[in-house]
């Protein structure tokens, strides 16, 4: 969908040249993807055209247009044009399409009012420390743009359960890296097996969960090790987790296969739900039944996120 202008942006890239790129953009009203889940978050630099190209043919259900992180200063200005530009491009999505901006004091507020206009699903702020960098956010975020954040500050990991504003918060990303750094432990701890990670994860994912955000575990930064990402993968699909950052397609495409949900568990669901329902209708909210013993409104509760989640 960009080849007719394929040449002209990568002259444009090249050269780093805001002003050719500024008279290519026009907000086209694109229709947001509203769905709130998602499985693999792939981060992508949003100053690398030949990543940006691959949009449509990535498999992952989440793409993140980072403006952060791994873009040096001097590309973060091309870097908010061009997710501006592929925004604007791309009409309508099955993939959630994301833009991290940077910290709200190092730019981030302007970025958030320049993507307005081009519609992206979420606007991702990092470095929140307290609800009322959540409010900055949102002063000046369109009410139709979702906000997530990242945590990765020891401030926000603390706060996390203080952290929503009016449901808008949709999702949270852990950045165990940042965090680690912030308290202090090496990163040689990162293992599996420590119990620390345990902690944090579970802390993390319940706060989350108690927020009705989706909780987004952290990237595995050595992304040509699919053994270990899968052992990580193994872990937080033991402890509930669904949703995984990744820096590689090769692990997005992990993650959207070790995170579906299977037939079985599908047909459970949708089982629980008809039953439940029928038998609402009688005034019975609790019953037993041959196939899945004892049914009641939590379980149904249960069955209809997990129908959600599909």
């Amino acid at each position: 969908m960009f080849i007719a202008q394929g040449e002209t942006l990568e002259k444009i890239v090249k050269e780093n040249d805001i002003n050719a790129l500024d008279l290519l953009l026009k907000p086209n009203g694109r229709i947001q993807n509203r769905g709130k889940f998602f499985k693999s978050a792939l981060m992508l630099s949003a100053h690398n055209l030949k990543h940006l190209l691959k949009i449509d043919t990535l498999k992952s259900d989440c793409i993140i247009l980072n403006l952060e992180d791994g873009v040096a200063k001097e590309y973060k200005p091309l870097a908010l044009r061009l997710s501006a530009y592929f925004l604007s491009k791309i009409a309508q999505s099955s993939k959630k399409l994301v833009v991290r901006v940077n910290a709200l004091e190092e730019g981030g507020l302007e970025e958030i009012q320049f993507l307005n206009a081009y519609k992206p699903d979420a606007s991702r702020v990092p470095k929140v420390r307290a609800i009322e960098d959540v409010e900055k956010a949102l002063d000046v975020l369109d009410k139709g743009i979702d906000l997530h954040l990242s945590i990765e500050t020891k401030e926000a990991f603390s706060n996390l359960e203080t952290l929503q504003f009016k449901g808008r918060v949709k999702a949270v990303y852990l950045g165990v890296l940042d965090l680690f750094a912030d308290l202090g432990f090496s990163q040689g701890l990162l293992k599996p097996e420590n119990p620390t990670l345990h902690y944090l994860l579970a802390e993390f994912l319940i706060g989350a969960k108690s927020i009705n955000a989706l909780p987004v575990s952290f990237v595995f930064q050595d992304y040509q090790n699919m053994t270990e990402f899968s052992r990580w993968l193994e872990l937080e699909k033991m402890m509930g987790f669904s949703s995984k950052g990744c820096v590689s397609p090769m692990q997005a495409e992990e993650v959207m296969k070790f995170f579906d949900i299977e037939d079985k568990e599908l047909e459970r669901a949708h089982y629980i739900i008809e039953l439940f329902e029928k038998m609402k209708e009688k005034g019975v909210t609790g019953f037993a039944d041959d196939k899945y013993g004892f049914i009641d409104e939590p379980i149904y509760k249960g069955a209809l996120k997990l129908v959600q989640q599909k």
